[in-house]
């Protein structure tokens, strides 16, 4: 059986989505099945490593951007299935082509942000974007997405015409070395900061976390730092990495929170690897990755009680009220002061990591690929 995996966007893929296309091409080449030929439409590497749209900022040149998109979706892809006639065809970026296609579709549909947040985007492009997402929905079309928490949300916004199937993702092999300079350039002492790493977008709720982590030293005169690592929200809706600026000069926090923007991947495992704990306070995941990078590396988790956040964590971390500045503060306190509580995290973090891999990533695919027909 022939597959068509759609990997243009990698091109201005970043964190989330971005890791979920990296990981399941290199699931597919690693872990190849006997029934299936995967084709790619670009090199994984390659593609990823393409600039030409990344530092798009103008205006025209998110229009070129767009226009581009649009032209893969709805003319080169259909040209490339008519060439390659693959029995399904793999797109990872919420959209399917509008045309009519001789094969299988599976759409993978990461969240229903779209929906739940309409103020966090631009009204034009939401509605624009959207309109792209359900013109894809036709035919022989099965939907996947990253948690029992999205189908249920995109069941609300999308109903249930085309089967909605819930596929674990794997975290991101960080296989690069770790900065050894990182930790010293940056003052930062192993065992001896919180950390965050993702974007600044508003749904994550950082200045939430700047507020609590501003009371957790307050109230415990401690001497551990607050890293959020990651760059700007995706759109000037969406970027609360301003608000987050400001909350840090008015709160004097200066030294002890700080803001490297996008780091390496040798950064981030530096990181990872000297955190005291990770916390992630957003409102709103659909799956929530960097709880799989944080268990991998044997890090204690506060997180939100968001939906999606526990279904991932199973139980393994500290879970706090969404929103709640109080109950954050106080589970960085608890965290800080009760070291069998810390192991406890530790311990049921590295039993939950073992649930999710790249073999059961792909196999997950297999199993939906290689099924007869659709489901009822």
């Amino acid at each position: 059986m022939k597959v068509l995996l759609d990997l243009q966007y990698l091109n201005v893929a970043t964190t989330g989505i971005k890791t979920y296309m990296m990981e399941l091409a290199k699931a597919a080449k690693n872990y190849p099945h006997p029934d299936i030929e995967w084709i790619f439409t670009h090199d994984p590497e390659e593609q990823a490593a393409d600039k030409t749209y990344k530092t798009a900022h103008t205006k025209v040149q998110k229009l070129n951007y767009h226009l581009d998109y649009f032209r893969w979706k709805e003319f080169l892809l259909p040209d490339l299935v008519k060439k390659h006639q693959p029995d399904v065809l793999v797109c990872l970026d919420f959209i399917s082509p509008a045309a009519s296609l001789p094969c299988r579709r599976l759409t993978v549909i990461h969240d229903a942000f779209f929906w739940q947040m309409p103020k966090n985007y631009s009204k034009w492009w939401r509605k624009y974007f959207t309109s792209l997402i359900k013109k894809g929905l036709k035919e022989q079309t099965e939907v996947i997405t990253t948690s029992e928490y999205s189908k249920t949300s995109l069941i609300e916004h999308l109903g249930d015409t085309y089967p909605i199937a819930v596929v674990y993702q794997a975290p991101k092999d960080l296989k690069a070395a770790a900065d050894p300079d990182f930790l010293a350039t940056n003052e930062l002492v192993h065992q001896n900061y919180f950390l965050h790493i993702g974007t600044f977008d508003r749904r994550k709720n950082l200045p939430l976390l700047v507020r609590a982590f501003a009371e957790f030293l307050r109230q415990t005169r401690s001497e551990k730092k607050l890293v959020l690592a990651g760059g700007p929200g995706e759109s000037k809706q969406m970027n609360d990495l301003p608000a987050v600026e400001s909350l840090v000069k008015e709160l004097e926090l200066e030294g002890k929170v700080l803001l490297p923007g996008y780091i390496t991947d040798g950064a981030i495992k530096a990181l990872y690897e000297g955190a005291f704990g990770y916390v992630f306070p957003s409102e709103n995941e659909g799956f929530g990755i960097p709880i799989l990078e944080a268990f991998g590396f044997e890090i204690p988790i506060i997180h939100s009680d968001q939906e999606a956040l526990l279904e991932v964590a199973g139980g393994a971390a500290l879970a706090f009220e969404t929103g709640n500045q109080a109950d954050l503060t106080e589970k960085l306190i608890l965290l800080d002061r009760e070291n069998e509580l810390r192991e406890k995290l530790i311990q049921q973090g590295k039993a939950r990591a073992k649930d999710f891999s790249a073999q059961k990533f792909i196999e997950a695919f297999h199993q939906i690929i290689l099924r007869p027909t659709l489901d009822p």
